[in-house]
C-alpha cells in the first residue's frame, strides 16, 4: 500500500465558543478562509474581525508574505529574478550565490539548531533525503516497482553532509555550498520558520495551520483558548488529544505523512541523520512552543533522539512535548500535559 498525504498532523477545532457571531452582533466576528498553493500543502487561517474585509485582507497579506518564503526556500523550482535554495545548490562547488537576507536568516537559525541538537537537524543533508525523496515518488508512480534506495548511495551521500561546508557571508549576502555533492533540503524547518515569520505582522486574533504547523496570533476576543488537535498516528476519526491554546506553536512530525511501502515494510520521510534510514523510535512527536521556527525544529530532532535527550533539548528553548510510541503508548511532559483539553 502506497499513501502520500498532505501534513495535516495537527488541525484547528472550531468547537464550543467559536462560531461566528450572529449578523448584528456587536465586536468581532469569526471567519475562515483556506488557500493550497504553498509549501506543499493546506493552509487555513481561522480569525476575527469587525469586518470580513478586514479578514480577507489580512489574509491576503499573510498569503504574500508566505509566498515570498515558499519561493526562496523551494529546492525544486526556479522563478525568475530570484536566487533561491535551488539556485544554491546549482551553484555547489561552483560560486557563492547572492541571496536575500531572508535565506541567511533561515541558515543561521538552521546552524543553531544543527548545534543545539547535537546534527540531528541538518539541512545540509540534502544529498541523502534527495534519494529518499525520489524513491518515495518513483514508488507513488509505479508502486508495483516500489524500492528502496541503494546503501551504496545512502554511504556515498552520508560522505557530503557536513554543515561545515555551508559558507555563509553576511557582509556579501551569499551562501556557498563549498562541497559540489552537498546539497541543501530545508524541509524539516521551512514551513515552521516561515510560519513564525509572517505571523509576528498579524495585526488580528487568528489561528493559523500550514500543514503539521499551527500557530496562535493573539488571544481571542472572549477571552477563550484556541483549540488544536493532536491526529491520531493510526488515521482515527477521534483526535488522540486537543489542547487549549492561548499563544505559542504546536508541530508534529509522524511517520504516517509522507511514505511508502516496501515488502509490507513503510519507510517514511523522517530520516535519523546517524543512520541513513527513516528514524523508528516514535510514530509522532507533537511540540507544543513559544517559537514556531524552534518547534518545527525541535519535532524533527525529537522524532530521532532517546526521550531523555529530547527532554534535555525541549529545556533549553522553554518547550514541551508528546511522544506516541510504536505500541501506542502515549508519554508527554508536566508542561504538556497542563495544555491538554481532552
Amino acid at each position: 500500500m502506497i499513501r502520500r498525504l498532505l501534513p495535516l498532523a495537527l488541525c484547528l477545532l472550531l468547537l464550543g465558543g467559536c462560531a461566528p457571531a450572529a449578523v448584528g452582533t456587536a465586536g468581532p466576528r469569526r471567519f475562515e478562509a483556506t488557500f493550497l498553493e504553498l509549501f506543499d500543502t493546506v493552509t487555513t487561517v481561522v480569525g476575527y474581525a469587525d469586518a470580513e474585509e478586514d479578514f480577507r485582507r489580512e489574509v491576503e497579506d499573510l498569503r504574500r508574505e508566505l509566498l515570498v518564503y515558499h519561493q526562496l526556500y523551494d529546492i525544486y523550482n526556479d522563478y525568475e529574478g530570484i536566487n533561491n535554495l535551488k539556485t544554491v545548490n546549482d551553484s555547489a562547488g561552483v560560486r557563492p550565490v547572492v541571496v536575500d537576507e531572508k535565506i541567511l536568516d533561515l541558515l543561521s537559525f538552521c546552524r543553531e539548531m544543527y548545534t543545539a541538537s547535537g546534527g540531528k537537524v541538518n539541512v545540509a543533508m540534502g544529498s541523502v533525503l534527495g534519494l529518499w525523496h525520489d524513491a518515495r515518488e518513483a514508488a507513488v508512480a509505479d508502486p508495483e516497482s516500489a524500492r528502496l534506495p541503494e546503501d551504496a548511495g545512502l554511504e556515498e551521500a552520508m560522505a557530503h553532509i557536513s554543515f561545515d561546508q555551508v559558507i555563509l557571508d553576511r557582509e556579501a549576502s551569499t551562501v556557498y555550498l563549498a562541497d559540489p555533492q552537498q546539497r541543501l533540503d530545508v524541509g524539516a524547518v521551512a514551513k515552521g520558520y516561515a510560519l513564525e515569520q509572517v505571523c509576528r505582522n498579524r495585526t488580528l486574533p487568528m489561528i493559523v495551520s500550514l500543514g503539521g504547523n499551527v500557530q496562535v496570533v493573539g488571544a481571542k476576543p472572549d477571552g477563550s483558548d484556541w483549540v488544536v488537535g493532536v491526529q491520531d498516528p493510526d488515521g482515527g476519526e477521534e483526535f488522540l488529544r486537543t489542547l487549549a491554546l492561548s499563544s505559542g506553536a504546536v508541530v508534529t512530525s509522524g511517520d504516517y505523512q509522507r511514505y511508502f511501502t516496501v515488502d509490507g515494510v513503510r519507510y517514511h520521510h523522517i530520516i535519523d541523520p546517524d543512520t541513513a534510514y527513516p528514524a523508528d523510535r516514535y510514530r509522532a512527536v507533537t511540540v507544543l512552543c513559544p517559537d514556531g521556527g524552534v518547534g518545527d525544529a525541535l519535532s524533527t530532532a525529537l522524532f530521532t533522539m532517546d526521550e531523555a535527550a529530547g527532554k534535555a533539548l525541549l529545556s533549553t528553548y522553554g518547550a514541551e512535548a508528546l511522544w506516541v510510541l510504536p505500541d501506542g503508548t502515549i508519554h508527554c511532559t508536566d508542561g504538556f500535559q497542563g495544555a491538554i483539553r481532552t
